[in-house]
């Protein structure tokens, strides 16, 4: 099969439309994101005419590396001309094996087990905490996102990905993010499994108290519940460490990871975890098949992650990840005095957050008050859509109902890179305060389209 020749003429967006999620493709028309991208090459996407854009979204984070990392793809040819009897199943893969070792290094947690997602690691840390503790209640935070199968839909701190679906996992309990007094509350019967939460939260990007997260790993410890950090997004080096809750010196029970371990190409996931809790849910040998993943030990997969663990290493990403994240930090926070609509700035590394709210003059208060009546969190598509169409700069909305942008860029960037997203976003939120302009015209069709969206259903 010669895939370019099978892809040449094909309408994407009428096979989306006609087979898929027919419901995105008017998402991507309705706010102007219908590019033709035809090549990737580290973090930036071209299009057919050789324009090329900058992807500060890189796959929710799954592009750490940047797409088609030379070192992955020859990890991948290694595997593919080696003719490895891979997923036998009654056997034990070397990769695997090696994998887990590196891993284990870099978190301080001995076991692993590989899965091939980050939703599917979070349902295996939640089964492993009932079975450890003997207990089924687990502490979730509001704003927390884990996955969308059923187990880490019922920790996901977001209605808006809950809504419709039923009756989740029973015994799961909702706290507020950053509130100690909250989650001891909840951890005061001394019946709780484990707290599931991310270090940094994903949508809206919210950092929290320098205290709080060390401090709820003391409660945990206290009321014997499990530590699970979701580092999904949050590891590998996103924040300018391997994992983000070495930000606060915090020491999990389980860690989940997933997305850059894939290295952009093969569906990836794992959980580390202390021995004992592996050993609790494998505890004989009629046992040693009661939790598995049809794709997870595969051999593609496995040298992913490793190639991907040597990149981050030889090309010193975590250091650059702070280093680039702490420059544009720098460069955003002196925007929020120049702007009304900007409220703040934040973030660790690479995961940055521009957040938007009501200005204080007459004239941007009203064109504020049009948008966010037709739709909350509208504003923020008068940002994403001018830089990707003034800049080509790729990024969206943190969150449903957020007026936050949110940035993940490829963890290879440079300088020139940095100038460039300082530049455009500069310059989009300049415009933005200009009443009447061309990026008001944008911000009334948005309002129709809501309005008009709103009424059909």
């Amino acid at each position: 099969m010669d895939v370019a020749e099978l892809i040449a003429g094909q309408d994407r967006f009428a096979l989306h439309e006609r087979h898929l999620n027919h419901q995105m493709v008017r998402v991507l028309r309705t706010i102007g994101f219908d590019v033709d991208y035809v090549r990737a090459e580290g973090p930036y996407l071209f299009d057919p005419q050789g324009n090329r854009y900058l992807d500060l979204l890189s796959g929710w984070g799954v592009f750490a590396l940047g797409r088609n990392h030379p070192a992955i793809i020859a990890a991948l040819e290694s595997v593919l001309r080696s003719n490895l009897a891979h997923l036998v199943q009654m056997d034990l893969s070397t990769l695997a094996g090696i994998l887990a070792q590196r891993l284990a290094a870099r978190t301080g947690l001995e076991k692993a087990f590989f899965c091939s997602s980050g939703t599917e690691a979070v349902e295996t840390a939640l089964k492993i905490a009932r079975r450890s503790t003997n207990r089924s209640k687990v502490i979730y935070c509001e704003r927390g996102f884990h996955g969308l199968t059923l187990g880490s839909l019922s920790v996901n701190g977001d209605e808006y990905f809950r809504d419709g679906f039923g009756d989740l996992l029973p015994g799961m309990i909702r706290v507020p993010f950053n509130d100690l007094p909250a989650l001891e509350r909840a951890l005061a019967g001394n019946d709780v499994a484990a707290f599931i939460f991310e270090p940094i939260i994903g949508h809206g990007v919210f950092i929290p108290d320098d205290d709080y997260l060390p401090e709820a790993a003391r409660l945990c410890r206290k009321h014997g519940a499990l530590v699970i950090a979701d580092e999904v997004q949050t590891g590998l080096g996103r924040t300018g460490r391997f994992l983000a809750v070495e930000h606060w010196g915090v020491e999990p029970d389980m860690v989940c990871l997933a997305k850059a371990l894939s290295g952009g190409f093969i569906p990836s996931g794992a959980v580390m975890m202390r021995p004992k809790l592996f050993n609790a849910l494998f505890d004989r040998m009629e046992r040693a098949a009661v939790h598995g993943s049809t794709f997870s030990k595969n051999d593609l997969a496995m040298a992913a992650g490793i190639a991907t663990l040597d990149v981050i290493d030889n090309e010193h990403l975590v250091e650059n990840a702070e280093r680039m994240g702490t420059a544009l930090l720098a460069e955003f926070a002196t925007l929020v005095d120049r702007f009304e609509f900007l409220h703040a700035v934040r973030g660790k590394g690479l995961m940055l957050a521009l957040e938007f709210g009501r200005p204080k003059s007459l004239k941007l208060r009203t064109a504020w008050k049009l948008l966010e009546s037709a739709n909350e969190g509208l504003f923020c598509q008068m940002i994403t859509i001018p830089l990707l169409k003034k800049h080509r700069i790729l990024t969206q909305v943190a969150g449903s109902g957020l007026n936050v942008v949110k940035l993940l860029p490829p963890l290879i960037i440079n300088d020139a890179d940095r100038k460039w997203i300082a530049d455009s976003v500069t310059d989009v939120i300049a415009d933005s305060h200009q009443v009447p302009g061309s990026v008001w015209d944008l911000g009334k069709t948005l309002a129709g389209s809501a309005l008009k969206a709103r009424k059909a259903s």
